[in-house]
C-alpha cells in the first residue's frame, strides 16, 4: 500500500480514534473474529436443504425430483402434475436393501449412492458402485443393466427475449438472382454465374471512413437495404502489465476504448432498386445521428422496410418505415424524451407481420408498460399494461395465434416490496391481466417441456425458498418443497432484516437490508458500514434468500453493514429514475443517509453518532468517494475499489445514456477528480493495474488531485490485477483491515 503523505505511526493513529469514536465494550476486528468471519462462506454451505428444486420431467406430465432431508440425507420424490399427486419414487427401504444384498455394501435407504435415475413404468434404472442398475418396483428386484442418463435439468427463469432483432441479413437475395458484396467500400451486385456473370456497383459514394457494410433483401428481391456507416473514434486505452508471469520485463497492450464524446460509428441505411440499378434517396431527417440502428425488418409484402433508431444521447428514439417505392421516410413511433430512454434494459419490439401490428415497451406514462401499435401509421391500438407498476421483461415472446404475452411484474403486489418479481399473462388487447405466482417473495419459474406446468420458486432475504407446482394458467397443483434453514440458525446464521424507510421527500419509501454479526449482541453498539452501489442500470440490494452474503463476512468482524436502493436506481416508476439523469453524482445519498438515520433511530445497536463507513466498486467505487466528498460529516471512512470517478474517463456507453451527451458543465462539476479537495475522512482507493472495465487512470487522476491539495489517503494499487481487485482475497483482506484500524480503532487481528 502507498500512503499520501505519509501517515501517523500505527500506535498513535490507534490511539487517536479510540478517543473520538464511539466506544464498544468487547473485542472486535481480532483475529479471532476475522477467523471466524473468513470461515462463514464454507461453514454455511451445505446448512440449508433445498435451496433449489432440480425437475427432470418424464412420461408428458410427470417429474422426479431429488428432496433433501437434514444431516445430508436425501429421498427420491415423483409427481403427477395432471393429478396433482406427489409421493416417493419407490420403496427407498427395499431398493436400499436389495442394493445391498446385490453389491456386498452398506446402503442406507436415506443416504443412497446415486443422485440421478430414470424412470420407465415400474423400472427406475440408476448407476451405483460403477454399474448401472435396474429395480423393478413391482417385482422387487434388482439387475444389473444399463441405466440411461437422466433428463437435462432446465435452467430457472426461461429465456429473456427483447424482441425480434433483425431481418435476414446477408449477401444472397431471397430468389438466389444476386449477390451484394463491397469492393472499394462501395456495395456491388453480382449476377448469374461462370461466363455469363455480370457486377455492377450500385453506390460510388463509399470511402474508407464511410463505407458501406451489411445487407437487408426485400422478401421479393426487387429492393436491397445497404448500410453505410461512418467511421468512429479509435481511442486505446494502453496499459502496462508491470510483473507479467511468463517473463521479467513488464508488457503493453491496448484496448479500444471509446470514452463520452468521442466520434463513434454511425450506421444509415440506404436503399437500390435492382430493377434499374439506382439507389432510391432516403433523407435522414429522421434519424440524423444515429447511436445505434437495430430491429432492421422488412414487412412480408416488400413494401416497406422498418428500423429502430437510437439518437445519440438516448432523449430519442424512433421506429422509422422506409417506403420501398419512394423512400419516403416516416416515423412509425416517436418518443422524445425529457431525460432518457432506458434501452439497456427497458427495450422490447416485436413485428406482427399478420396483423400489421407491433408491440413496444415504453415508460412515457411514468412505468414502464407494454403497448400494441398499429405497425402502418403508428396510431396506439391500446396499452397491453398499465398501472403503478413496472413490466421488468417479456418471459417469452409474444404469441401472435393466442394474442396474449407473458411477462415479469415488479411492484404489481402493492403490499410487497415493489422489487419482488411475479409472472403474469395477458392479452394483447389489455384484457385478461392474471398474475400467476403467488407468495411474498420474489419468483422465479421453470416450465415443463410441453408448457403446460411450471414450478414456482420465491424467497426473500428473510424466508428460505418455497417450491411450488402450478399449472399454465397459474392454479396451484402441488407444493414440492420448503427449503429448511433451520441448521443454518444453529450455526450462528443471522437473519438479515429488511428495512423500509422514507426517502429525501418525506414520502416515497426506500427499501433496504440490514446485516449483523453472527455473535451479534443486542445489548452491544456497532459501528455502521454502507455497502454502496447507486448504478443507475439496476436495483441491487439483495431479495433472494441465500445461505452467505458477502456483507456477512464485513459484519463478522464487528460492525452492521447496510445497503439500500436510493433515488436514481432502476425498476421503479419513471420520475424515481430520472433522479440520475445528468446527476450521477447524487448516488441517491438524500435517501441513504435518510434510510440509515431512520434505521439507527429503530435500533440502538446502530451507532453512527461519529460517522458511517461507506464502500463500493466500479460505480460503487465512484460512490464510496462521491459520498465522502459531498457529505464528509456523515461518511467518515470509506474504500473505493476501481471506480469511474470522472464519468468522462470511463465507458462512453453507460455514461452517456445517463450523464446524456454533447458532454455538459454537469460531467467536471460532479467528478470526484474535480471535488478531491474537499475530502475530510479516512479513504483507501484501490485499483487494478490492468483493468480494462475503467481506466485504471480514472482513479490515478484522483490521487493526483488529492496529492495537489495535500490530502492524507491510502492507495492499493494491485498489479495484475483487473476490474474488482478489491474483490480479491487479498484485496477484501486490506478492505476488512482499513475498516477495523479506522472505525474500530484497533489494529487488526490483534489480540
Amino acid at each position: 500500500m502507498i500512503h499520501h503523505p505519509q501517515a501517523s505511526p500505527p500506535m498513535s493513529r490507534s490511539f487517536l480514534l479510540v478517543l473520538v469514536l464511539p466506544s464498544v465494550a468487547f473485542a472486535q476486528g481480532t483475529a479471532d473474529d476475522y477467523k471466524r468471519a473468513m470461515s462463514l462462506r464454507e461453514k454455511y454451505a451445505n446448512a440449508v436443504t433445498n435451496l433449489v428444486v432440480t425437475p427432470n420431467w418424464y412420461g408428458g406430465n410427470r417429474l422426479w425430483f431429488r428432496e433433501e432431508l437434514p444431516d445430508g440425507r436425501s429421498r427420491f420424490v415423483t409427481v403427477d402434475a395432471e393429478k396433482g399427486e406427489k409421493g416417493p419414487a419407490f420403496d427407498h427401504k427395499q431398493l436400499a436393501e436389495a442394493l445391498a444384498k446385490a453389491a456386498e455394501r452398506k446402503v442406507d435407504a436415506e443416504k443412497l449412492p446415486f443422485r440421478a435415475i430414470t424412470l420407465d413404468g415400474t423400472t427406475v434404472g440408476f448407476t451405483a458402485f460403477d454399474k448401472g442398475w435396474k429395480y423393478d418396483t413391482e417385482k422387487r428386484t434388482l439387475t444389473v443393466g444399463e441405466a440411461r442418463p437422466p433428463a437435462a435439468p432446465q435452467p430457472p427463469g426461461g429465456n429473456r427475449p427483447r424482441g425480434e432483432r433483425r431481418a435476414q441479413a446477408g449477401p444472397r437475395s431471397p430468389d438466389g438472382k444476386f449477390t451484394a458484396f463491397v469492393k472499394d467500400y462501395n456495395v456491388w451486385i453480382r449476377e448469374g454465374t461462370g461466363d455469363a456473370r455480370t457486377e455492377k456497383a450500385l453506390s460510388t459514394d463509399g470511402k474508407a471512413d464511410d463505407g458501406y457494410t451489411s445487407f437487408y433483401w426485400s422478401p421479393d428481391s426487387k429492393k436491397l437495404i445497404a448500410m453505410r456507416q461512418k467511421k468512429g473514434g479509435d481511442r486505446v486505452v494502453t496499459y502496462v502489465e508491470s510483473s507479467p508471469k511468463d517473463q521479467l520485463q513488464p508488457k503493453t497492450k491496448t484496448v479500444p476504448y471509446l470514452k463520452p464524446g468521442d466520434p463513434i460509428p454511425q450506421p444509415k441505411p440506404h436503399l437500390f432498386d435492382l430493377a434499374t440499378r439506382k439507389e432510391i434517396p432516403v433523407a435522414d431527417t429522421l434519424f440524423p445521428n444515429p447511436w445505434d440502428i437495430s430491429y432492421e425488418h422488412w414487412t412480408p409484402d416488400s413494401k416497406r422496410f422498418l428500423f429502430l433508431y437510437n439518437q445519440r444521447g438516448h432523449t430519442v428514439m424512433r421506429i422509422v418505415s422506409v417506403d420501398a417505392e419512394t423512400g419516403k421516410a416516416t416515423a412509425i413511433v416517436n418518443e422524445e424524451c425529457k431525460t432518457f430512454f432506458d434501452y439497456s434494459s427497458k427495450l422490447y419490439l416485436q413485428y406482427l407481420d399478420g396483423t400489421n401490428e407491433l408491440v413496444w415497451m415504453s415508460e412515457r406514462n411514468g412505468w414502464n408498460h407494454l403497448y400494441l401499435i398499429d405497425a402502418r401509421d403508428g396510431t396506439v391500438k391500446n396499452a397491453i399494461t398499465k398501472g403503478e407498476w413496472a413490466v421488468r421483461g417479456v418471459e417469452e415472446r409474444v404469441n401472435a395465434e393466442k394474442r396474449e404475452v407473458m411477462i415479469r411484474a415488479v411492484g404489481v403486489k402493492p403490499d410487497e416490496d415493489p422489487y419482488h418479481v411475479h409472472y403474469a399473462r395477458v392479452n394483447l388487447d389489455g384484457t385478461g391481466f392474471k398474475v400467476l405466482t403467488e407468495g411474498d417473495g420474489i419468483h422465479g419459474i421453470q416450465w415443463s417441456p410441453n408448457r403446460k406446468f411450471f414450478i414456482d420458486t420465491y424467497s426473500r432475504v428473510d424466508l428460505p425458498p418455497v417450491h411450488v407446482l402450478r399449472s399454465a394458467d397459474g392454479a396451484k397443483v402441488v407444493e414440492l418443497a420448503t427449503a429448511d434453514a433451520s441448521d443454518l440458525k444453529k450455526k450462528g446464521y443471522q437473519s438479515i432484516e429488511r428495512f423500509t424507510a422514507k426517502g429525501r421527500d418525506g414520502k416515497t419509501d426506500i427499501y433496504g437490508v440490514i446485516v449483523r454479526p453472527s455473535n451479534f449482541d443486542p445489548k452491544k453498539t456497532y459501528p455502521v458500514i454502507e455497502n454502496i452501489y447507486a448504478g443507475p442500470q439496476d436495483h441491487f440490494v439483495p431479495k433472494r434468500f441465500q445461505n452467505y452474503y458477502r456483507h456477512q463476512q464485513m459484519a463478522d468482524l464487528g460492525f452492521i453493514v447496510v445497503q439500500c436502493d436510493g433515488m436514481g436506481t432502476n425498476w421503479r416508476s419513471k420520475a424515481f429514475h430520472d433522479v440520475c439523469w445528468k446527476n450521477l453524482g447524487d448516488a441517491g445519498f438524500p435517501d441513504r443517509i435518510a434510510w440509515i438515520r431512520a434505521a439507527a433511530a429503530k435500533h440502538a445497536e446502530m451507532d453512527i453518532r461519529k460517522g458511517v463507513g461507506i464502500f463500493g466498486g466500479s460505480a460503487g467505487g465512484q460512490n464510496a468517494l462521491g459520498g465522502m466528498l459531498a457529505y464528509p460529516d456523515f461518511y467518515v471512512v470509506g474504500v473505493a475499489d476501481c471506480g469511474c470517478h470522472d464519468n468522462r474517463m470511463d465507458k462512453i456507453w453507460w455514461n452517456e445514456l445517463w450523464m446524456s451527451w454533447p458532454i455538459g458543465p454537469h460531467y467536471a462539476a460532479q467528478s470526484n477528480t474535480t471535488n478531491a479537495h474537499k475530502l475530510k475522512g479516512k479513504l483507501m482507493l484501490v485499483v487494478g493495474e490492468v483493468d480494462t472495465n475503467v481506466d485504471p487512470a480514472s482513479t490515478l487522476q484522483v490521487v493526483n488531485a488529492l496529492e495537489k491539495a495535500d490530502k492524507d489517503f491510502d492507495l492499493l494499487y494491485m498489479t495484475g490485477a483487473n476490474h474488482g481487485a478489491a474483490e480479491s482475497p487479498y484485496g477484501q483482506r486490506r478492505r476488512m483491515d482499513f475498516f477495523v484500524r479506522h472505525l474500530l480503532g484497533v489494529e487488526p487481528r490483534s489480540k
